[in-house]
C-alpha cells in the first residue's frame, strides 16, 4: 500500500506568510505519521516523517516546502533553527 500524497496549502498562501524580506517562519514536527503542511496563526506548520537525526528532518522540511512552492530545494535557505522546531527560511524571489 502506498503512502497518501501530502496535502499542501496553495503556493500563494504560503508565500503570503513571508515578510518583506521573503523570510518564512516555520514550526516543525519531526517523526510525524505523514508529511503535511498547514497554516496556523501566521506560521507554516510542517510535519515530516524524517527523524531529527543528522539533519534528516531539516532536509525533509526543505524538500517538502520546495515541493509546495513549486521550486527547487536548492533555492531555499535555512536561516535559523537548524537544531530546533522553530525555523526561519529564506524564500527565492518570486
Amino acid at each position: 500500500m502506498s503512502r497518501p500524497k501530502a496535502d499542501f496549502p496553495a503556493a500563494d498562501a504560503v508565500r503570503a506568510l513571508a515578510d518583506d524580506e521573503r523570510r518564512l517562519a516555520l514550526r516543525v514536527t519531526p517523526g510525524a505519521r505523514s508529511d503535511a503542511l498547514a497554516i496556523s496563526a501566521g506560521l507554516l506548520l510542517v510535519k515530516v516523517r524524517a527523524r531529527a537525526k543528522d539533519g534528516e528532518a531539516n532536509e525533509a522540511v526543505l524538500a517538502l516546502v520546495a515541493r509546495a512552492l513549486g521550486t527547487a530545494t536548492s533555492r531555499l535557505r535555512l536561516l535559523r533553527g537548524a537544531t530546533g522546531r522553530d525555523k526561519l527560511l529564506q524564500l527565492p524571489p518570486a
